[in-house]
């Protein structure tokens, strides 16, 4: 891992407003940041004539470059027309990330009762058709174990061959990773190459089967999972995009979001080559 390839996730702090977070996000050293959508839109209707571009400005004041963002699983099953506004949800958020520079749209997905390797093969073929929509400068990223069906690195690799594209790809996520049948001989060279995005957490020592993976996660470094192993293979690999650190850890959540930032910025660099 490089620095540059450093980010993180809004959700890992706590704070009233993007504005607040991107000052702390800068403050600690970090370039690059991952927003929470709903927090984008919910600062942009809080005052009349904000615009997209308000938040370009705020991302270029603190020198910041937003890669992406994330909001709510894809609907490949159902009604239809409740998959229709599903679909549109996610094209407008493309768009949102598109105008703010690009980057990539984190994305969970439902299932069917038969939850079976046919299941997989129409959630990929729906993605394959959804990024038609999809802003062009914006990739979609299929988060395993965010879905009943797509609960590990393999099944998400499945998904992302049915999608037959090349903004399509995998989120990889070490508390997921952690908690799923994912195994490291699952991450072939045919795999690794499908990831384009990765999150950044630790997790307690708790075998995966019984740890909770959101609550459970800590710092890099404070846990038990080899992600230095795990980054030098990515790299090794080919893998050239970022690590975005995301936390759902109550102890961060209670600081300022500049003393949260700064701890998560130092666990960061501490991976860095």
């Amino acid at each position: 891992m490089r620095p540059s390839q450093i980010a993180i996730n809004s959700v890992s702090t706590t704070q009233k407003d993007i504005e607040e977070a991107l000052t702390a996000y800068s403050a600690a050293g970090f370039r690059n940041v991952e927003f929470v959508l709903p927090k984008v839109k919910k600062w942009l209707a809080a005052a009349p004539g904000r615009t997209v571009g308000d938040v370009k400005n705020l991302l270029a004041k603190h020198n910041i470059t937003c890669i992406g963002g994330f909001e709510a699983g894809v609907s490949s099953f159902g009604d239809a027309e409740a998959i229709k506004k599903n679909h549109e949800l996610h094209i407008e958020n493309s768009k949102i990330i598109g105008e703010l520079g690009g980057g990539t749209i984190v994305v969970g997905t439902d299932g069917d009762d038969k939850k079976d390797l046919s299941t997989l093969k129409t959630i990929g073929k729906t993605l394959g058709t959804l990024i038609k929509d999809i802003h062009p400068q914006v990739n979609i990223a299929v988060e395993f174990n965010w879905s009943p069906v797509v609960k590990s690195i393999r099944s998400a690799a499945v998904v992302v061959e049915e999608a037959c594209h090349g903004r399509v790809g995998i989120l990889f996520d070490p508390a997921h990773y952690h908690c799923t049948a994912s195994k490291f001989e699952d991450l072939t060279e045919k795999v690794v190459r499908k990831i384009i995005h990765v999150h950044v957490d630790d997790m307690l020592d708790k075998p995966g089967d019984v740890s909770n993976c959101n609550n459970d996660r800590v710092l890099p470094g404070e846990g038990t999972l080899d992600l230095r192993t795990l980054f030098a293979h990515f790299d090794e690999l080919g893998y050239r995009g970022h690590y975005s650190i995301e936390m759902f850890n109550a102890d961060l959540w209670a600081m300022p979001a500049t003393v949260a930032a700064k701890k998560m910025y130092e666990s960061m660099a501490r991976l860095c080559d």
